[in-house]
This record gives C-alpha cells, structure tokens and sequence, in this order.
C-alpha cells in the first residue's frame, strides 16, 4: 500500500500497526510531528505501542498523559520536560545505551521495529529523498524496521554524506511542510566564557574537534577564531562551526580520516545553520554507528572531545544522566568520544563544566557521588576536567593526585571543605595543608602562552597537585645547578618539602612556573618564586631554569611576569641574593632594572629594584 506524494487520501494506520507493535520517531531536530498526529487522529483501537527515540527537539505530544493509553515510551535519551516528568512519574522508561550502539538494537532485534516514522526532504529526480539534519540513529531505523512511514517535508535540507533513502524504501507517506525548530544560539554568562578560554587553549592547531550541544560548546568554538587548519569529527554541529567554517580556521585539511570534510551525525541550531548544511559539499552526515565509533573517532589523529558533566567525583568519575536518582538526558556519545579521543594519536578526552550550581550554592566537584548518580564516564577514561578556575590534568594521575587537581578547580569556597572530604575516603597526608590559591594578576584564565625557540611553553601558577612535577624538576638538575640556585649541594627534595613549596598562599606569597605539554601531560621547564615581606613590604625572589631551557629568554620573561604582578600589588620593591659567580642569572636580573647594593657576604651580590619608581624597564 502507498499513498502517492499529492494523494490526499489517508494513511491506513490500521495495515501498518497492531495494538503492542514497537515504533521508532525520528530524531533531534527531524521529529515528523505532522505524522505522529496524524496517526494519533487515525489510531483507531490501537493501543500499547512502544515509541523509541532518541532527543526529540518537539512538543513531544505523544508522552502527554492523555496518551497513556496509546502510547508506552521508551526513550534511549531524555530530552524535553515532559519526557523528563513521564519518566519521573513511571510513565515512560529510561534506556541506557551509547549512542554507538543504539542501531545494533535494532539490528539485532534486541528493540524490533514494527514501524519507522521519520521526516525526508522531497525526492529527487532519481528518487532519493535526504533523511536531513538528523541521520544519527535514523538510518537504521529505515535499514531494520518493517516499514518506513515518512512525512516529506519541502523544508527539509538536503544534506550529502550517507543520509539518503529512495523513494521505494518508504512504505507510506504524506506531504506536510513543517518548519524546522530552531535551537538560538545561547547567551554566554562570565563563567561559561571562562571555561570556553580554558578549554580552547587545549586545543592545537591542526586539532579535529567534537563538540556537544550547549553552552560550554558554543563558548569553546568563540574562542578559536585565531587557530588554524581546525577539523570537525561530531556527533553534532550548532551555528557556532558557520563562521569558522567560512573564515576557513575550519578547513579539515589536516583530518587523518575524512580529509577534507566535516563529519557529523545530526545538527541543530538556527535557521541560519539549516541553510547551510542544505547540498554543502564540504559537510557531510553519516549514521551514528560510523561518526560515533571509538575505532573510527581514533582514526583522526589530535582528537579532541569537549562533552559537560552533572558531577565529578574527587577520582574523577564522571556523572552526566541524572541528578542523583533523577534522570536527566541520557549516555548519548559522551563515552563514545571520549573513548575515541584516548585512543587517538595525540587525543584530548575533555569534560567541562561550572564549578557550581547556578546559584552558586553546592559544588559541582564533589567528594563522593550524589546517592543514586550513575556513572557514565568512568575515572579511567578522562584526561582533563576543566571549570571557570582552571584545567585538571587527570591523566596518570594517582587518587591523592586526581583529588588535589579537582579541588584546584574547584569554587575557592569549596576547597577546604573538599580537602577534608576528602581524607575521609582516601589517603592524603598530613603534611598536605594548603589548598589551592590563585593569581588573578595573571590574566582571566590565570595562564599564559609563550614560545622559546619555537616551542610553546604556558605560565601558570604552581599548585599542590605539582607535588610529584616539582620533584621530577629537582631531579632533573646537574650539580652545579643545585649549587647555584641552593648555595649548597642539596641531594634531596622529599614529598614533604616538595608539598610545601607547592602549597603557596598565591594571595601573598607567588609561585609560578612554565610548563611544557605533551601528550603525557605538561613538565615543569622553568620556576620563579618571590616571598612576602610584611615589614617593609617588599619580596625576595628567586627562580631556577632546567639547564636544556637556558639562553632561550625564558628567565627573563618570568622575572618580568613577577615584577608586573607585584607592581599590581604594590609592593615597594623586589630584591634578590644571587652568588656571585652566577654571571648568567646576575645579567637577567640587571636586564630588568635590578642594582647591585652592598652586602654583608662577598660571595653573594645583592640586587634591588625600586617598584614604585617609574622604572619599567622589566615590563
């Protein structure tokens, strides 16, 4: 049976679905509306049928009470208020699944499908109708369900990759023009635009990127209009790729897999962005099953996956479907990619989010799991967590280490609390006192980026998670080093003296370092130090440089960054103690306005340099 495109007359219902039957509604931003009112005007004495689906951007009629009758749901991710309140309710069900796997569901008649009811642009001249913005787990509903009932909507963009279906694959049809629903692009908030500074300065030129949907995502892609030769590997693209697209900073040039294009599974967002996925070349949609693949996420070298959280745990396990025993969206591709970014050549895992709740009022970086939270990324399977304070390097990290990190970007009004917390559960010792200050002075994101001799360094401040870094960087030094920067040949630097030099009250005293990121994590190359006197209000400094990294301008630069930010806090002046036969380190000092003043130790020179005067030689 087939109802002609311009046949008015009815879908027979009754010959496609019996009471019980199991259907699918298409996705995101492609829900065939006008059909599923169309079969619930026609459904007759129908009763009992399972609707499957995935995020439904729409009214979702079909959960309303009213309905209960006709119809059962089974949703595979919540998306959408009254989906949300009907699962609360018992109404409906809750599936847990990555979206990877959704279609083997279907294929393997774990979830048969009786029906398909899906949304297409008109056909062709060849027949082929385009499934759209939204392929995802769509084409296999076509692929594996007994019949494919679809609404062809003239609106419906043609997009190119894997997202056609001919004409003979529908079983029944009508015509009905829908307008796409429009997702605007969302209103950044200071904190929102601080995670996306943090998380774009882990993203590399070259770099191919997956993004989820909402604010935290739109904020990263603002903040990467200055990168070159970006690449888009996605389960979704917003508006926010239109203009990086067409700026050329997205250009899939250097894609290991699908070079050249951009690569996604559905879209949503404005009309703006309908318009230009509709007959792109350079934009193609692909089933879920092949974008959302770890295997083939890892054939793009440089994967870097941005996904939210609802919670992260002090381990780092990741909660992102429910509010404890609340569920709230669904697994979706959270796993996939992040699975698909750790096993990538140089890949980035990343997961973002605020420190808080919105009001501020209950810490988002929590020492334990809300009762009832599921885990959906486990703690083995994250490499960054990123807030408005801050990037936590989780990768290789012990427990003690991954809990110190946290708390670092943690709300500063949480931190003590957290530390404590902490102890309870696991070992942190004693000696493990301070938690983590920041400085300010720095910059918004209290990181700088700078190149010596064409390697790219960031300056940031050190941190009680550096513990096991700074050791590393004591060990590191030769002899004369050691004697140089400690007057002394010292042969040990313990874990209680290195946790005491990274637990710095940053508020009066600084501590800061240049770092050097691979994919291991980031090493400490150089640090500079200065040390609060209140009496005179003054501060003396030192700094130390890995002897590889010497003559590059490296100390010149830290020493330069230190004097700015004791400037800022007004400090009177700024001296040193260096020994004498320290010729190189002596000449940076004098580089930046130091003088030499009398001291009482001819081994040592004493150099001093006035803050307040109009001297600024060292910026």
């Amino acid at each position: 049976m087939l109802t002609k495109p311009g046949d008015q007359s009815r879908i027979q219902w009754q010959q496609l679905l019996k009471s019980g039957n199991r259907i699918f509604i298409g996705s995101n931003a492609a829900v065939p509306n006008a059909l599923i009112q169309n079969l619930i005007d026609n459904s007759g004495n129908l009763h009992d049928i399972e609707v499957v689906h995935i995020l439904t951007l729409s009214d979702n009629v079909w959960v309303e009470p009213q309905y209960k009758d006709l119809f059962k749901v089974n949703a595979l991710f919540i998306g959408g208020k009254n989906v949300r309140e009907a699962i609360a309710e018992g109404r409906a069900d809750y599936t847990p699944c990555f979206l990877s796997e959704v279609p083997r569901l279907f294929e393997e008649n774990v979830l048969p499908l009786d029906a398909a009811l899906i949304m297409v642009s008109p056909p062709d001249d060849y027949g082929y109708c385009s499934l759209g913005v939204s392929v995802d787990v769509v084409s296999a509903a076509v692929k594996y369900a007994k019949y494919v009932i679809a609404q062809i909507n003239p609106k419906m963009p043609r997009t190119n990759g894997h997202s056609f279906v001919h004409i003979n694959q529908i079983d029944a049809w009508m015509e009905q023009e829908q307008i796409l629903p429009e997702l605007a692009p969302p209103t950044l908030d200071r904190i929102t635009e601080q995670i996306g500074q943090y998380v774009a300065m882990l993203v590399g030129n070259g770099d191919t990127l997956q993004l989820g949907v909402g604010k935290i995502p739109d904020a990263v892609l603002r903040y990467l209009g200055n990168h070159k030769d970006l690449g888009i590997h996605s389960e979704m693209i917003s508006d926010g790729v239109i203009d990086l697209m067409v700026k050329g900073v997205v250009n899939n040039r250097k894609k290991t897999f699908h070079k050249g294009k951009t690569i996604t599974t559905f879209c949503m967002g404005t009309q703006k962005l309908y318009d230009f996925v509709d007959a792109n070349p350079h934009v193609e949609f692909y089933p879920s099953e092949h974008v959302n693949s770890p295997v083939n996420i890892a054939r793009n070298d440089n994967m870097v996956s941005i996904n939210s959280a609802i919670e992260v745990d002090l381990s780092g396990q990741v909660v992102s479907d429910s509010i404890g025993y609340q569920f709230f969206s669904g697994i979706g591709g959270q796993v996939d990619f992040i699975r698909g970014a750790s096993l990538s050549k140089g890949g980035k895992p990343i997961i973002a989010l605020a420190s808080t709740t919105k009001d501020g009022k209950i810490s988002k970086i929590v020492p334990h799991l809300t009762e009832g939270a599921g885990v959906v990324t486990s703690r083995g399977h994250v490499h960054y967590v990123v807030t408005e304070y801050g990037i936590a390097n989780l990768r290789g990290k012990t427990i003690r280490e991954r809990a110190l990190e946290l708390i670092r970007v943690a709300h500063p009004k949480f931190r003590a609390q957290l530390l404590n917390d902490v102890r309870k559960h696991y070992w942190v010792p004693e000696y493990q006192e301070n938690t983590p200050t920041s400085v300010p002075e720095l910059g918004s994101v209290e990181f700088k980026k700078f190149v010596f001799g064409g390697t790219e360094y960031v300056l940031r401040p050190l941190c009680p998670a550096d513990e096991r870094k700074l050791q590393e960087f004591f060990y590191s030094h030769n002899k004369e080093t050691l004697m140089l920067r400690y007057n002394h040949h010292i042969t040990q630097m313990s874990r209680e003296k290195a946790c005491t030099l990274v637990s710095v009250d940053q508020h009066k005293d600084l501590a800061l370092c240049f770092t050097e990121r691979d994919n291991s994590g980031d090493t400490i190359q150089a640090v500079g130090r200065y040390y609060f006197i209140a009496s005179d209000n003054s501060c003396e400094s030192a700094f130390v440089i890995k002897e590889s990294k010497r003559g590059k301008g490296m100390a010149q630069t830290l020493l330069s960054e230190m004097i700015k930010i004791a400037r800022i806090r007004q400090l009177s002046r700024m001296f040193a103690l260096v020994r004498s036969d320290n010729k190189p380190m002596i000449r940076v000092f004098e580089n930046s306005g130091f003088t030499r003043k009398p001291g009482e130790d001819f081994q040592e020179i004493h150099l001093e340099l006035l803050l307040n005067e109009n001297n600024r030689a060292a910026e």
